[in-house]
């Protein structure tokens, strides 16, 4: 509370988009309810297209068009001329990270001391714990999925854990569009291995692949965030229209 105006100038957007991040029961209920955007965790498309429908879900019995919040999981992009360079490349990013720092995160994640297990075995049970259980679950599930030992998946949450799109132009736009089409998610928060080469690469040798498949613009129609994302801005409560 301040007496008085506000002594800071309007922001040039007027409203600024709302994001909420979690996918916990709490989490998807405040996106329901207050969202207009999501910063997804991502994991397999079947994990996103699930979590997709609960939200939207949601949405529908608030009264809430679920038009009106888009769901934007991260999307880690490693980008080769053949997917066998691609997956090189990770696996090489991967090998990287330092493994006692890697453990620790991998701890934090799972809310259990991972540091006492097996590193070249796989993940033993977890117990329960106050950890957020998104993630926690997450983790668990890619492990079994992919099969990684202890040492494979923590190198894999020190570098990034979420949802990879990992090949050439044409396989991560395939990706990409199977998210899209089969409502995984809205659009994508694209994260890069290294800069500037991976965002060249993305933009260079992706981008036109989206482009030519009319899932990606070839021009920004707004100059805000929100025009760009295609979301309504709110009434002003305080200034309702006239009449």
């Amino acid at each position: 509370k301040v007496r008085g105006p506000l002594n800071i100038a309007r922001p040039v957007q007027g409203w600024p988009v709302i994001v909420q991040a979690g996918a916990s029961e709490a989490g998807r209920q405040l996106a329901a309810e207050t969202a207009e955007m999501i910063f997804a965790a991502g994991g397999s498309l079947e994990a996103a297209r699930s979590f997709y429908a609960d939200v939207k879900g949601r949405m529908k019995a608030l009264g809430r068009n679920p038009d009106h919040l888009k769901v934007l999981p991260g999307a880690f992009v490693v980008v080769g001329d053949t997917v066998e360079e691609a997956r090189a490349k990770r696996l090489k990013l991967d090998s990287l990270v330092h493994y006692d720092s890697a453990i620790a995160s991998l701890s934090v994640s799972l809310g259990t001391d991972a540091s006492r297990f097996d590193p070249d075995a796989p993940l033993p049970d977890i117990p329960e714990s106050n950890a957020s259980k998104s993630a926690r679950e997450r983790l668990i599930e890619s492990s079994r999925r992919d099969g990684l030992t202890v040492r494979q998946l923590a190198q894999r949450v020190g570098g990034f854990a979420g949802s990879a799109f990992v090949g050439t132009p044409r396989t991560i736009a395939d990706e990409m569009e199977e998210w899209l089409e089969t409502e995984a998610c809205d659009g994508f928060n694209v994260m890069f291995p290294f800069l500037p080469q991976g965002l060249d690469d993305f933009v260079d040798r992706v981008v036109p692949e989206l482009q030519a498949r009319g899932i990606f613009r070839r021009e920004y129609e707004g100059t805000t965030l929100r025009e760009n994302l295609g979301l309504p801005r709110p009434e002003n409560r305080f200034f309702p229209s006239a009449g």
